[in-house]
């Protein structure tokens, strides 16, 4: 029987050879006729040279994650093969080089390609025949030709997109390459191997408009529409795909400056703050450890100001291009003392969205820091999505004063108090220059002066912390947590951040067999303690899921409502929950005695 519309592909090949612009070829070529994708990169830590693959799921419904196994496996080298062919599933594909000897056992269509005969023909149509070397890039089109070819996909839909991603100054490479694609679907044609696959693609018609993205352009994107004018970073990955794709949009008026290291850059962010701009700064883990004494400078002073965190492996250098939760405690607590943050966290590529946007509207409604508790898996996926509603957004600047209301103020009270306690412990506000007031990393009086005092340090530390309260007075439950499947439920699957893929591609299968719902927490801290025990309360059987080793969600729940999760679904390799794996370890979880459950999928 064939396979139509439901499968996933990989390719995979050395660091710098061109896997990531093969990959998103493909992907976009798939969207293109209707189909929905999911992709994840997978790549090394050295710069050029180091294996590094690219796996798109393609289906004709909606998805959010990735899938171990693999139906179709692309490589123009032996690595890619030795490694992940298998994972390959029977009567599935797997396309090499011919020049390579590769044999594998069992039921599969093995596709052995002329790469070097195409670059060859090519070169001399194009006379190109000096710059053979160099045109060893087009392995990439030329595999992705012949992915499509055995699909049975109309040539005419990947001319589309070649012509979209060969424009401006990679234009004159447009020709070669259709050129190379056309010979490779020849070949796939004329030695029958289109007729020997299981898979193939059918186009669907009249669908609605989708968009096609990755999490670090799309919030990026937000960023921009939030009003965000003024971004500081230090490279560092995955957190500098974004910094970089704002500087490539200079028409969007986004001032981003790279900064000599983390600590200057969030101070360069505070400062942005101060003047009224609304600023962030974006990094990973072993920068956000930089940024801890700044953002308590930032708490004390009750500077609006929004930091991105890309969770990454850690500690330390730790992975450095790999997936982690491994930064929830660390942001929940870092800086000496206690001062008022809020701490989110966005389940895909739409919330990310979406947050950005509310992150920077809570950051100036409650003139704290916001950490954006992002991870690699999320930053680095793509995935096709209906467009966003862009129309509705509500930019919320919280209580800032108008040179009118400021004037007011003075003549009535004598002068102006920036940290002027209030009931709800926000004070009115306004920007460097707009009037006088001080700021210090000392603690301080109303006005901003150095204060010692004992009465006053209760006052101001009661008043800065009241704002956790009005938090979770004002916050919408919509914005604190999701909860997916029945309303109450036997089961209760409980998570945050890009586990919500995984954990929602199986929800409905897994209610075939058990009572289950998912929790996903979103609001991290101040942790929506009351809600979150309403609902729990309705459980039978609490298990947690994190990509971290101790549980760490697991562990704040247990300290905030006093509950202790029955089973704990850990992964902590670099590589993020897949389908199955979920899949089976909730299983597990369920039906096996054991209260940790370890996943290690994934190349």
């Amino acid at each position: 029987m064939k396979v139509a519309n439901n499968f996933t592909w990989l390719i995979g090949g050395p660091q710098g050879s061109g896997v990531d612009s093969s990959a998103n070829t493909f992907a976009k070529t798939c969207a293109s006729v209707g189909l929905f994708i999911y992709g994840k990169r997978e790549y090394h830590s050295n710069i050029k040279g180091a294996h590094s693959y690219y796996p798109i799921r393609i289906s004709d419904k909606f998805i959010r994650s990735h899938t171990d196994n693999i139906d179709i496996l692309v490589s123009f080298e032996k690595e890619t093969l030795l490694l992940h062919h298998e994972n390959v599933v029977q009567k599935g594909i797997i396309i090499f080089d011919k020049d390579i000897a590769f044999n594998k056992e069992g039921d599969y269509l093995l596709v052995p390609i002329p790469f070097n005969d195409i670059i060859k023909e090519a070169a001399i149509k194009f006379d190109k025949e000096k710059d053979y070397s160099k045109l060893q890039i087009m392995r990439n089109v030329i595999s992705v030709a012949a992915s499509l070819a055995l699909l049975k996909l109309d040539f005419k839909h990947l001319e589309k997109v070649l012509q979209s991603v060969f424009t401006g100054r990679r234009a004159k490479l447009l020709d070669i390459n259709i050129f190379s694609a056309s010979l490779t679907y020849e070949y796939i044609k004329s030695n029958s191997f289109d007729q020997k696959s299981n898979y193939e693609i059918i186009p669907i018609e009249n669908q609605k408009e989708r968009i096609i993205t990755s999490g670090t352009t799309f919030t990026g994107i937000a960023k921009i529409l939030a009003g965000c004018r003024f971004q500081s970073y230090y490279p560092i990955t995955p957190a500098s795909d974004e910094s970089e794709y704002l500087e490539a949009h200079p028409e969007h008026e986004v001032l981003v400056i790279q900064a000599e290291d983390e600590i200057a850059a969030i101070t360069m962010a505070i400062g942005a703050a101060l003047t009224g701009v609304r600023a962030a700064t974006s990094t990973s883990g072993p920068g956000l450890s930089l940024m801890a004494e700044s953002q308590g400078w930032a708490g004390i002073n009750e500077v609006p100001v929004v930091i991105f965190n890309y969770q990454r492996g850690g500690p330390s250098t730790g992975l450095p291009t790999r997936h982690e939760q491994g930064d929830l405690e660390f942001s929940l607590y870092a800086g000496h003392s206690e001062f008022p943050r809020i701490v989110i966290a966005p389940g895909d590529i739409e919330e990310s969205f979406y947050l950005t946007i509310e992150a920077f509207n809570l950051a100036d409604k409650y003139q704290l820091p916001v950490i954006f508790l992002s991870d690699k898996s999320i930053a680095n996926s793509i995935q096709t999505l209906y467009p966003f509603d862009i129309d509705n957004i509500k930019i919320e600047r919280g209580k800032i004063l108008s040179e009118d209301q400021l004037k007011e103020i003075i003549e009535k009270e004598g002068r102006y108090k920036r940290f002027k306690i209030t009931d709800d412990g926000i004070s009115p506000r306004i920007f460097i220059g707009q009037g006088i007031f001080w700021n210090t990393g000392d603690e301080h009086d109303e006005l901003g002066h150095i204060s010692e005092e004992s009465n006053n340090r209760t006052k101001m530390f009661e008043k800065r912390m009241k704002k956790m309260e009005t938090i979770l007075k004002e916050v919408d439950n919509s914005l604190k947590y999701r909860l997916y499947g029945p309303q109450e439920a036997e089961y209760t699957i409980i998570g945050w951040g890009s586990v919500k893929g995984p954990v929602l591609d199986n929800l409905e299968e897994l209610n075939k067999y058990y009572s289950i719902n998912f929790l996903q927490i979103i609001l991290l801290k101040p942790f929506p303690s009351q809600e979150v025990l309403e609902i729990l309360s309705n459980s039978k059987t609490i298990i947690s899921i994190e990509m971290n080793y101790s549980g760490q969600l697991a562990n704040l729940l247990r300290k905030e409502i006093g509950i202790e999760v029955n089973k704990r679904i850990l992964k902590w390799n670099g590589r993020p929950f897949s389908k199955e794996e979920v899949f089976k370890a909730i299983i597990d979880a369920i039906n096996l005695d054991t209260k940790r459950i370890v996943c290690n999928s994934g190349i």
